[in-house]
């Protein structure tokens, strides 16, 4: 069993999506003992923007890149491939300004590429990373969940692993983190709670 731990936070230790997809991983790893982690912080080790730069690099052939487009093909290769690899991919996902971070984007637009998680076909799309388990840290200070606010983030995931074949998409809330400090602390204890007791329940 493999789980990819991904976080985006810009915040470091004051970061809640941090904390709860810390705890995800470990209430996990508890059930299931020999699970082997990889981690990725998008944020102190972020990934370039998608660009005409990341475009002309994989149009390239390997014999004909200079240096820095080999660096951006073994990366994007890399991202994909711990993707592709894993069994269950536990994704911390703050809210920043109505939508996901930008590095969360970046991370996005390595995971989305046509022939390897999604194909085109006569029927339509179709998505090729079904049997995989996602559970997002939905992370705001705000209070988003069924408000037109949320199609910037969480309709966003929804649509992006339900496009790539993912089905076994759970999300784990704490919002209204900025309202002060007991609705924070009430936010935080209600989705560890929900971590320890029901989401692998």
């Amino acid at each position: 069993m493999k789980l990819l731990h991904i976080d985006s936070s810009i915040l470091g230790d004051h970061s809640a999506s941090r904390q709860l997809s810390r705890g995800v991983v470990e209430s996990f790893t508890a059930a299931h003992p020999g699970t082997e982690v990889v981690y990725r912080d998008l944020a102190n080790d972020a990934l370039s923007h998608f660009s005409g730069a990341t475009l002309a690099a994989a149009g390239t052939p390997a014999e004909g890149r200079d240096a820095a487009q080999a660096r951006e093909v073994d990366t994007n290769e890399a991202v994909l491939q711990e993707f592709l690899s894993a069994d269950v991919v536990v994704l911390g996902a703050p809210m920043y300004n109505f939508s996901i971070s930008s590095q969360l984007k970046a991370w996005i637009d390595r995971i989305a590429v046509a022939g390897r998680t999604f194909r085109y076909t006569e029927a339509g799309p179709e998505g090729l990373c079904k049997g995989k388990k996602v559970i997002v840290v939905s992370t705001a200070g705000g209070l988003h969940s069924g408000q037109p606010t949320s199609a910037g983030h969480d309709d966003l995931l929804k649509v992006l692993f339900g496009f790539i074949g993912v089905t076994d998409l759970q999300f784990v809330h704490a919002q209204g983190l900025a309202y002060g400090d007991e609705p924070r602390a009430k936010a935080m204890s209600a989705a560890k709670k929900h971590i320890e007791e029901t989401l692998f329940a």
